[in-house]
């Protein structure tokens, strides 16, 4: 029998908030792009306007809020606007330092923990078409066994993904699920990156290790550069995260503990290995590349040097030859151009077996 997922009052296109401005009552709905309730086994639905509001008037401290409960709501705000940011900033059901940080604009990675409240900021690929053209952008969370609470400024695909996920047989026990799943869809995207960057270095390596005089090792040159570049890049957004989750200080409560510090631990893990090897294959064919400029330069210096040598005595004797004075040898005969010629081809020729005597060539 299939089931067919409810739908809610206003959908999320491409990141883009499409609801009619009318679902929720003013005050409560500046900047909400969804607000849904989510229980093990049965389709999200979206939460009434009462349910909002009473949600995030909610004062019970974080400390009594210590095990899962049999639902949870998740509700995502869009704070790209100034009136959006100062509505998060005051939410009356989280601390004023943690709803303080939902509302921040800066990037930076962090990660928090209360007996009953965890919150932080995550980074994030932008929806840019192609992949190695998005760019890092943060979003930020806090959430308890009951409530998750997203913020961002620009469209993230991660937390759209996220959001698509939740059915009836794949609703996580708790909030956490959603940050695993959103983190695990981030570093997913950065290991593709990464596969693809290690395919352009294996096409790099296959051009270089080829025994061709006309391979454009400067075309070479930029295709491990733009590999190194992006994977350094990468690197220090997934160090971060690696970091905090590996925080010995950091005491996550039960209900989050499974999900961020076993899971979430091994995907960024995983993929900062990846990155490792990158680097240190970009670093060696790098290195490998600048051996092969150089001797392609010892090369062609060592083509021109030779040529130099063996057309110094034929200069010579032209210029010998050219001198307006009188009496010159060759210059009444009738074959003297001829002879002169032969002249510096003779004295090309034991140049070039002095050369080969002496090694030199």
């Amino acid at each position: 029998m299939s089931s067919t997922r409810t739908q809610l009052p206003f959908s999320v296109v491409g990141g883009q908030d499409t609801r009619p401005s009318s679902v929720l009552p003013h005050g409560i709905a500046n900047g909400l792009v969804w607000a849904i309730r989510a229980r093990p086994g049965e389709d999200p639905v979206p939460l009434e306007p009462e349910e909002i509001e009473s949600l995030l008037n909610d004062r019970t401290p974080p400390s009594n809020y210590p095990k899962p409960s049999e639902s949870w709501a998740w509700m995502h705000f869009d704070t790209v606007h100034s009136s959006a940011r100062q509505h998060v900033a005051t939410l009356p059901c989280l601390p004023e330092d943690v709803s303080a940080m939902l509302a921040e604009t800066e990037y930076g990675v962090m990660l928090e923990a209360l007996p009953g409240l965890v919150w932080g900021a995550l980074p994030a690929f932008d929806d840019a078409v192609s992949e190695e053209d998005r760019e890092i952008c943060a979003w930020r969370f806090a959430m308890r066994p009951d409530l998750l609470i997203t913020t961002r400024r620009n469209p993230i695909p991660v937390l759209g993904v996220a959001y698509r996920s939740l059915r009836a047989d794949s609703v996580p026990h708790s909030p956490a699920g959603v940050i695993d799943r959103a983190l695990r869809e981030f570093t997913g995207s950065v290991r593709r990156q990464i596969n693809k960057l290690d395919d352009e270095l294996d096409r790099a390596e296959d051009a270089l290790l080829l025994i061709d005089r006309r391979t454009d090792l400067g075309h070479l040159g930029g295709i491990v550069g733009k590999g190194r570049r992006r994977a350094t890049e990468l690197r220090r957004v997934v160090t971060p995260i690696d970091r905090v989750l590996r925080d010995e200080d950091l005491e996550l409560p039960e209900w989050a503990e499974d999900e961020l510090r076993d899971r979430t631990e091994r995907q960024v893990h995983a993929a900062l290995d990846d990155m490792i090897a990158l680097l240190d294959r970009a670093r060696s064919l790098q290195d490998e590349l600048g051996s092969s400029q150089a001797e392609e330069t010892n090369r062609r210096l060592y083509i021109l040097t030779a040529a130099t040598i063996l057309m110094f005595p034929a200069t010579l004797v032209t210029g010998f030859f050219g001198m307006n004075t009188g009496g010159m040898y060759l210059a009444s005969g009738e074959y003297g151009t001829i002879e002169a010629g032969l002249v510096c081809f003779i004295a090309m020729i034991l140049t070039w077996v002095f050369l080969k005597l002496a090694r030199l060539l």
